[in-house]
């Protein structure tokens, strides 16, 4: 008899199997291949290949079901072919259209897989609203950054093993799981009103083991830091607070897989595009110094710039502290042509932010209509590469529930 086909779906990996059955009379297929977390895609080898046709039945016929399974895997591109698009922004997962915004802005003029950074509360488990949030990114080919936010300093780990495993339940469009641990540790407003390098420190340490553990395609970063503030009553120093993290816990910076900057063109978000220095939009070079030469860091880390930019005039009020538009924008443009994108160690570039409610509307790309300002034009009409990363891709496969026993 034709056997009838059943179609399952499995979200993460590969399964060859057998449904439960009464009556079978006997199994000629079982044959199970796992796709674990790491969405390794199956290597179809002479020896993988022969196992497999050792248990297909010859005919269908012999067959009471047919089981058919999709699952998803990570199809590795030539890593002398890969291309990577370093145009991003910082967006927020709530309001969906920023993702639209985002894609006209990043995968514009030849670009295609451009980054967006998107803050998540590690004490989040909407689960509709964060699988609208992937479904955005698959659709719209945007390379997420995940920064982690608003965590108990005093009683983090029940909160960090939570969201890895939320954050890991989702679809992400490509192999790298990028997450940034926090924002702005150095800063007391941002790590539960107390600068504590040794506290920050070991929730890295842990948060990096949990996220790995859970799967090993998560790529971690550090939470930037505000690499421009002095030591004073609210901020630490950030080169003295690298160095009180490494005393707590020796070599955490070697844990990383990449470096989240905030290099800022400083002062007042008004600095030059070719300034050098911690007060400048390079200012990544000096973190990365003072973690080879002072720390001594083995790896070369490579650089996500996850916040960065020029405050424009243009508001809700007009600022005249702030550059106009005009000037902003060729900012942009020089910044990216004539800096980033001819840095090696550069993967990505995120400026703050697609849109902010005043007074932080000076840093905003578009306003409340979801006008772009000039910059959002300008930077969208700046040539950019296709990236080509690692992208999930779906198969599937069949089983079948026979009544033929296997000779052996």
């Amino acid at each position: 008899m034709t056997p009838k086909k059943k179609t399952k779906k499995v979200k993460y990996g590969l399964v060859l199997g057998l449904p439960a059955q009464a009556g079978v009379v006997a199994i000629c297929v079982i044959i199970t291949t796992l796709i674990l977390k790491n969405f390794l895609p199956i290597q179809k080898d002479k020896s993988a290949m022969s196992l497999f046709d050792k248990f297909i039945p010859k005919s269908k016929n012999e067959c009471l079901y047919e089981d058919n399974f999709e699952y998803y895997y990570y199809k590795p591109t030539n890593k002398l072919l890969q291309k990577n698009n370093k145009f991003g922004i910082y967006i927020y997962a709530e309001n969906k259209d920023f993702f639209k915004l985002a894609q006209e802005l990043v995968n514009s003029n030849g670009g295609d897989w451009g980054y967006v950074l998107i803050p998540y509360n590690v004490r989040d488990r909407d689960y509709e609203k964060w699988k609208t949030v992937f479904e955005q990114v698959n659709e719209r080919h945007l390379i997420p950054i995940i920064q982690l936010w608003d965590v108990n300093t005093k009683d983090y780990k029940d909160q960090t093993k939570k969201s890895a495993e939320f954050l890991d339940s989702f679809l992400w469009p490509i192999k790298n799981r990028y997450i940034s641990v926090y924002n702005e540790p150095n800063d007391e407003k941002f790590w539960g009103g107390k600068v504590d390098p040794e506290n920050y420190a070991k929730v890295l340490d842990y948060t990096i083991k949990t996220f790995k553990k859970e799967n090993s395609n998560f790529f971690m970063l550090n939470g930037g830091f505000n690499v421009s503030a002095e030591t004073n009553s609210q901020y630490l120093d950030s080169l003295s607070f690298m160095y009180l993290m490494n005393q707590a816990v020796k070599g955490i910076f070697d844990e990383l897989d990449g470096w989240a900057s905030h290099s800022y063109p400083q002062p007042n978000f008004s600095g030059g595009v070719y300034s050098t220095g911690r007060w400048s939009i390079k200012a990544y070079n000096e973190e990365l110094r003072y973690l080879k030469d002072t720390l001594g860091v083995k790896k070369d880390l490579p650089v996500f710039i996850t916040e960065t930019g020029w405050a424009h005039a243009e508001g809700e009020n007009w600022n005249s502290s702030y550059f106009a538009s005009d000037i902003v924008s060729q900012n942009y443009k020089e910044a990216f042509e004539n800096v980033w994108l001819l840095d090696p160690k550069v993967v990505a570039v995120m400026p703050f932010t697609i849109r902010y409610d005043a007074p932080f509307d000076h840093f905003s790309w578009v306003n409340s209509d979801n006008v772009g300002y000039k910059q959002y034009e300008v930077v969208k009409s700046i040539k950019k590469e296709a990236g080509t990363p690692d992208l999930v891709s779906k198969g599937n496969v069949s089983s079948f529930v026979c009544t033929k026993q296997l000779k052996k």
